[in-house]
This record gives structure tokens, sequence and C-alpha cells, in this order.
């Protein structure tokens, strides 16, 4: 017996909408506590779902959180993708912090406890590797920084085709870098504050980028 289109889509309403539910369980458990302290049976709980349910989608905790975060890490990717890539020469660029590098420290502003747990040292090292590649790839795509590959940028979506692009995985690094440590000290300085700090660090590396290393 064929399945029908209708009843595929329903199948795959469905299954978002499980999903959905689990991974916003999730969110609202680490805002309250360390994912470390999280467990299958608080997630099912707070989602009203089967523990059979859970398992049907998610290995475990910490595959479900970094489902859970691919929404919010691909409006950070955004914010990486929107810095301005014309400041190779820092004498042109307007004073002030970039508003792209705010709406990036203010995203993980808004997300403080689940970034807090998924990138501190009890986290989750998947999530904090599927946060960097898609950074990564996100800088290597963007075009602020003179790559050290010839190869073409591959989608921000996929990190698997991300060659060894040194400026992109550095200014990756760097960002999650201050971000995290910023999230557990607490957020002791405003968005536009931890702009204004970046924006001349990031400035220099754009800067030194543009000119390509002798193989």
């Amino acid at each position: 017996m064929s399945v029908t289109k209708s009843s595929s889509q329903s199948g795959d309403r469905r299954v978002r909408r499980t999903r959905a539910t689990l991974q916003r369980a999730l969110i609202d458990l680490v805002e309250e506590r360390d994912l470390s302290q999280v467990s299958v049976a608080d997630v099912v709980d707070r989602a009203e779902v089967s523990r059979s349910t859970f398992y049907d989608h998610y290995r475990d905790v910490h595959e479900l959180a970094e489902a859970a975060s691919t929404s919010m890490i691909d409006d950070m990717i955004g914010f990486v993708l929107a810095l301005d890539p014309a400041p190779a020469n820092p004498s042109k660029q307007p004073e002030g912090p970039y508003p792209a590098l705010t709406a990036f420290f203010a995203h993980f502003a808004e997300h403080a406890g689940l970034y807090r747990s998924l990138l501190g040292p009890t986290g989750s090292a998947r999530v904090i590797e599927h946060v960097r590649l898609r950074t990564a790839t996100a800088a290597h795509s963007s075009g602020h920084l003179a790559t050290t590959d010839e190869s073409t940028a591959p989608d921000t979506a996929d990190a698997s085709g991300l060659p060894h692009d040194v400026p992109a995985a550095f200014v990756a690094g760097a960002l999650i870098g201050v971000a995290n440590d910023w999230l557990q000290r607490g957020c002791p300085r405003t968005p536009m504050e931890m702009s204004a700090l970046t924006k001349p660090l990031l400035l220099a590396l754009t800067a030194g980028t543009q000119v390509r290393p002798t193989p």
C-alpha cells in the first residue's frame, strides 16, 4: 500500500512538532540548571511525551542540545556574515561598534543560560564543535578574510566541506572564545561594549589577512 503525499506531509509535520516540543523543553530546562544536570527523564517530563518518543528522535540529551541550538546558531551565523567586509583600511572605519557585532553579542546575552551551559566547562563538546565549525564556515564564506585556500566557499549550512582556512578558523575561535568568556563571567559588559572592544581586534585581523602568505 503506497503512502499518499498528504499522509507523508502530515507525518513530517508531526515529527517537526515533536522535535520542536522536545527542543523547547530542553531550552527551558537549561535556563534553570546546567546542561549536565538535565536528564532524558527531565526532558520528557517537561515536554509531556514518552521516553520512547524521545529516543525515536534523539540518542541523548547532548544530541537534542545540538538540535535545539541549531536555529539560534543560524541567527548567529547571520551576524558573522553581516560584518562589514570593507574594513581592510581601519582608518576609513566609522567610530563606534559594529551593529552586527553588537547583534552577535546580544544574541548570546538573550540566550545566556543556554549558551553558558552548552559552551561552558560542563557543556557539550559536540555543540562546541558544531558552533565553531558553523562560525568558521561563515567566516570563510563571508569575504571578510583573504582565505588561505583557493577552493570555492562551501555552503554555511554544511561545514563538512570547509577547507583548511587558517584566518576563518582563527576568527571563529576568537569570536566564540570571547563570547564564551563573557558568558561565563556573567556578561559583565553590555553587548555594545563588547562590540566596541572586539571591533579593533577584528579590524586588525582583517587587515592582516588581506595579503596572502607566501607558500
